[in-house]
């Protein structure tokens, strides 16, 4: 083997090498930073990586179910937020609390709504969910459901007898969010028709007293506009 390419490999052993010492001196750090967060709870820790039969096992061995960590979040929140839907299901089933808040106002049933995971969002929904419970911006789980583009979400909530008329903090319903927080494309026109044919009220405006109407028209949406003209005839 000429000498450059023996030299190239000995720095490149030497690198990778230094690359593998680092990360390695970095690991209990990491380790230790995520046992942190769970405070070393053996549920907390196995709802955050998923682990069902860890989960299940330690139900059965008589476990509390709702824990919390460091920022005050239950097994099922940490679950909820990784979409892990069977560890989800198996805490729900044991009797964990579908409304148990963090330290910023999150819950299980209010974090599967804004996000999108239905299926989780459907076992809170059968296990006593609090239709009226809100965020931290005092908004309910169909106000983000309706910004973020979830529509089968906006329709099981609708559904489940969600107030769409709710204002938040913000002085904005589902409705003035699924307008002026998206591009106007074709999963909020279908959110706002079924807001609308939900019950929403298009005279709710914001706290400026602009109407969901003008933020459509101001935004150039031309089938959002057309739907809040033909609901107010």
């Amino acid at each position: 083997m000429p000498e450059t390419a023996r030299s190239s490999l000995r720095h490149l052993t030497r690198a990778t090498l230094l690359r593998v010492l680092f990360a390695a001196s970095l690991l209990p750090v990491l380790m230790e930073n995520a046992m942190s967060e769970t405070n070393g709870d053996p549920l907390l820790e196995a709802a955050r990586t998923g682990d069902t039969q860890a989960i299940a096992s330690l139900i059965q061995q008589g476990e509390a179910v709702d824990p919390r960590d460091a920022q005050r979040r239950t097994p099922l929140l940490i679950a909820t937020h990784a979409d892990h839907v069977e560890a989800a299901r198996l805490l729900i089933e044991a009797g964990a609390d579908v409304n148990a808040k963090d330290a910023i106002q999150d819950s299980p049933y209010l974090y599967a709504g804004a996000r999108g995971h239905l299926e989780i969002l459907r076992l809170t929904l059968s296990h006593g969910a609090d239709l009226k419970s809100t965020n931290r911006y005092g908004g309910t789980a169909l106000i983000p459901a309706s910004e973020r583009g979830h529509v089968e979400t906006v329709d099981t909530l609708i559904k489940a007898g969600v107030d769409v008329n709710h204002v938040n903090n913000l002085g904005w319903t589902a409705l003035i969010e699924a307008i002026i927080l998206s591009d106007g494309g074709p999963r909020h026109q279908a959110i706002v028709k079924l807001l609308i044919d939900g019950g929403a009220r298009i005279d709710i405006a914001d706290k400026d007293g602009v109407t969901p109407l003008q933020h459509a028209k101001a935004r150039g949406y031309g089938e959002i506009v057309a739907m809040l003209e033909a609901a107010g005839k």
